[in-house]
């Protein structure tokens, strides 16, 4: 049997600086709450309790310890939360049997050891020299080289493999991994040879995939550090890995582990293209900067980085015609609200302006243009606006960019503008928006990256409400009947029970797990609806009678099922008692009716 030390990790780390370290939280009373980063909602309503270790969203009912908060946000299994927690927590879980590890945890030790050969291979292999002189040319210092963990993969078609294999890793696993392929005579063989290696880190800064540099560009400029087989021309100059069960590059930014922590401090983010931009950047001091790695931005991406700012500066190509891949991101970030800013870098990437001068590459970010200025100038420098023609292109261009803005004061504002450009009405131009229709494509979709939501009964949203209201004041345990406690969960139940024995009920007392934990959520539930003004004596008899109401016409409608099968089987004295059975409930119900309506009447003439 294995040890886990789950209560020795949540003693020594504290949830709120855990779950901070993914999304912005602000200060709410005694508690955090924040935007809930597993579904879309304009209003924070994930609520953190530093004093009870605990989270909820009220917003999609997902929430739980920081292990299952990790197991949310990583998608991983409780295994895998479990060891990035003991990381954090800096306690060594004991040596586990190979044969218990999950399949993802195999898969990060070859990453891990597969980065340590890598960059063995960079420190110390026969090109080492070679390739550390095209690093450094290109600006990377060697303090850069390993804190990015920049590697190199020999031309060996088996050198990782064979390494992998020798540390007791089957082929399967490492082709998992997207380190290996197979050839068609079934050899196993290296997917990076003859590359550069730059790491990919997930939030946690554990390994999950790599990205590999062809080195023929410094064979080229340097003709006297040749070493053998020339790279075939249509080889690619970067290749990444594949997608594995660790690697998504839809979900990835490269640099972002290192970078959330100033990108909120600052509140930017800073995207570029490269593994080399985004290096060159934090070794010149500008550590809020992340790599989309030449794909677009998709609503995953966007949905972790809104975790830490919603003000985007791109630095990298902007098209603006056409359906280019960098356009349709820009346009889904857009539409999704973020504040967007366009560095001009005139041809040049990032990293060449910061290997010149690194005070330029502070001037542009400085002077970077709103989205609508950039794309206002650079449609207006392509089109003549006097011309009929010229005009079409340019609202062609602007409207559908312009339609976008989900703010209507700030679209009003770019209308006007576009009116005054092209010397038009602003009826003109409104009325030609109302024509454009947007594409909603499947890179607009963020459907597939939301939970299954279970929507709560209105009978179990009832018991909590008057659950939460009897904990908070056991007084008002004498408005609930102890002839519908059978009406409750068998957890809701138990507090109830427990709480009449004892009025001073509390989490340290000898209570189920199960009403522990139910009984946490409660709390937390009263303290984050503590500052809406309530009137909670009324709310609880309000409650209780829908509640019993909800409780008495489900079972009038099993009744009436009963006496139809009683009918059926001809059994008069079954039918009988039945029959005052409904009667009885009917009864109650009227009078519950009635007792509540005598009560608003009393209400309403106060």
């Amino acid at each position: 049997m294995i040890f886990f030390p789950i209560d020795e990790i949540k003693n020594r780390l504290d949830i709120v600086e855990i779950i901070q370290g993914y999304i912005k939280l602000q200060k709410a009373g005694i508690n955090y709450r924040a935007l809930c980063p597993f579904h879309s909602e304009k209003k924070p309503s994930l609520f953190i309790s530093p004093v009870r270790q605990i989270w909820h969203c009220f917003g999609c009912g997902t929430g739980g310890d920081i292990f299952k908060f990790v197991m949310q946000i990583e998608g991983v299994e409780f295994g895998d939360a479990l060891r990035i927690l003991a990381q954090r927590a800096g306690i060594e879980l004991k040596k586990q049997d190979p044969k218990l590890k999950t399949e993802r945890q195999r898969l990060y030790e070859i990453c891990e050891l597969a980065t340590k050969f890598f960059e063995k291979q960079l420190e110390s292999g026969r090109t080492s020299e070679a390739i550390k002189k095209y690093l450094f040319e290109r600006g990377i210092s060697e303090e850069s080289i390993k804190k990015w963990r920049i590697g190199y993969a020999p031309e060996s078609w088996q050198g990782l493999s064979d390494f992998l294999l020798s540390q007791g890793y089957k082929g399967e696993e490492i082709e998992k991994a997207g380190l290996a392929f197979k050839s068609t005579e079934g050899r196993l063989c290296d997917r990076f040879r003859k590359r550069i290696i730059f790491p990919v880190f997930d939030l946690n800064s554990q390994i999950v995939g790599f990205g590999g540099r062809i080195f023929q560009d410094a064979v080229d400029k340097n003709p006297t550090i040749r070493t053998g087989q020339e790279v075939p021309v249509a080889e690619a100059k970067y290749i990444n890995t594949p997608s594995t069960i660790l690697y998504d590059k839809s979900r990835v930014l490269y640099g972002l582990d290192k970078a959330k922590v100033e990108v909120r401090k600052n509140g930017f983010c800073i995207l570029v293209e490269g593994y080399i931009d985004v290096i060159m950047s934090s070794q010149a001091g500008f550590e809020n900067v992340v790599a989309t790695s030449g794909t677009a931005l998709t609503p995953y991406q966007l949905k972790v980085l809104r975790r830490y700012s919603e003000n985007l500066l791109t630095a990298f190509d902007m098209d603006i015609a056409g359906d280019t891949a960098t356009k349709r991101g820009i346009d889904l970030a857009q539409g999704q609200g973020f504040n967007i800013r366009v560095v001009i870098l005139s041809g040049k990437d990032p990293a060449d302006v910061i290997l010149a001068d690194s005070q330029d590459w502070d001037k542009l970010i400085k002077e970077a243009k709103s989205i609508l200025e950039f794309y206002f100038e650079t449609t207006f420098s392509k089109f003549d606006r006097e011309k009929p023609e010229g005009k079409r292109e340019i609202a062609k261009i602007l409207l559908p960019v312009i339609k976008r803005i989900p703010n209507k004061i700030e679209q009003s504002h770019w209308i006007g503008k576009l009116a005054k450009e092209l010397r038009v009405k602003e009826e003109d131009i409104s009325e030609e928006l109302k024509r454009v229709k947007l594409e909603q494509k499947d890179w607009f979709s963020e459907d597939r990256y939301l939970p299954n939501i279970r929507q709560k009964s209105r009978k179990e949203m009832l018991e909590e409400q008057i659950l939460s209201a009897v904990l908070q004041f056991p007084s008002f345990l004498a408005l609930v009947d102890e002839k519908i406690y059978d009406c409750f969960s068998p957890t809701g139940k138990g507090i109830l029970i427990n709480l009449k024995e004892n009025p001073n009920l509390n989490l340290d007392d000898k209570i189920s797990p199960e009403s522990a934990e139910f009984m946490n959520y409660l709390f937390l539930k009263a303290e984050a609806e503590e500052d809406q003004e309530r009137d909670l004596e009324k709310e609880i008899k309000t409650c209780l009678k829908e509640f019993y109401c909800l409780e008495a016409k489900n079972r009038l409608m099993e009744i009436t099922q009963a006496i139809k099968r009683a009918e059926e089987e001809k059994d008069p004295e079954k039918i009988n008692l039945l029959t005052k059975e409904c009667d009885k409930l009917i009864k109650d119900l009227e009078n519950k009716n009635y007792i509540y309506a005598k009560e608003n009447q009393k209400i309403k003439e106060v």
